[in-house]
């Protein structure tokens, strides 16, 4: 079975549950999904398959003739899977292999936020607007320090581009699964905005 599969974010509703508690659902369009490349342990080292998503308007000549053998597909991405035999190129993937109440990781670009400042982007608390210093209310204060080492270090906290980062939402529970409309319903919400591609894995059972 594989673990995973490709998605895009169609944004947030509400459902009720039989108790009447209502619950706040992200909606994902689920595949389908083509098997586009199998790896094999004898050919690449170990085992996985190519998924492919979303139809692609224009490829390029490697590309093109990567994807000879299945669709023409824009967004492709590797997942382990624990029976290859049970797989074949041009195979579809779909959200039959969710169901209510499994648990998922849910991985996405989180929303570009532009260039920001360290309050905004670090939560930062700014200086004190006293001792002559009115106008630093949200500056960084000092970045370095003295003779040693005498620079400022990576890492630093800075301002600087916010958002637009890999982020994984862990343990989410899916409450819907509906394979007639390719629609998965997520507690909770997944990074990134309407239409961004999300990766979608099974969580693994922790011993």
């Amino acid at each position: 079975m594989i673990e995973g599969i490709l998605g895009r974010k169609i944004g947030m509703t509400q459902v009720f549950t039989k108790e009447g508690a209502m619950v706040g659902v992200t909606a994902i369009e689920v595949g389908p999904c083509i098997v586009t490349q199998i790896k094999t342990q004898a050919k690449d080292g170990y085992e996985a398959v190519q998924l492919g998503f979303i139809a692609a308007k224009k490829l390029n000549k490697p590309e093109a003739g990567h994807l000879k053998k299945a669709r023409m597909l824009r967004h492709l991405k590797e997942f382990r899977v624990s029976e290859l035999a049970e797989m074949q190129v041009g195979q579809n993937i779909d959200v039959g292999i969710f169901k209510a109440g499994d648990k998922i990781d849910v991985t996405g670009f989180s929303k570009g936020k532009g260039f920001a400042g360290g309050v905004k982007r670090h939560n930062f608390r700014g200086g004190p607007k006293t001792h002559g210093q009115s106008d630093r209310l949200r500056g960084p204060g000092s970045i370095g320090s003295t003779t040693q080492p005498g620079r400022v270090l990576k890492g630093k906290h800075m301002a600087g581009h916010m958002g637009n980062e890999k982020v994984t939402t862990q343990n989410l529970t899916v409450v819907e699964a509906d394979p007639s409309r390719n629609i998965l319903l997520v507690e909770g919400a997944v990074p990134g905005g309407k239409n961004g591609i999300l990766v979608i894995m099974k969580v693994k059972s922790r011993q």
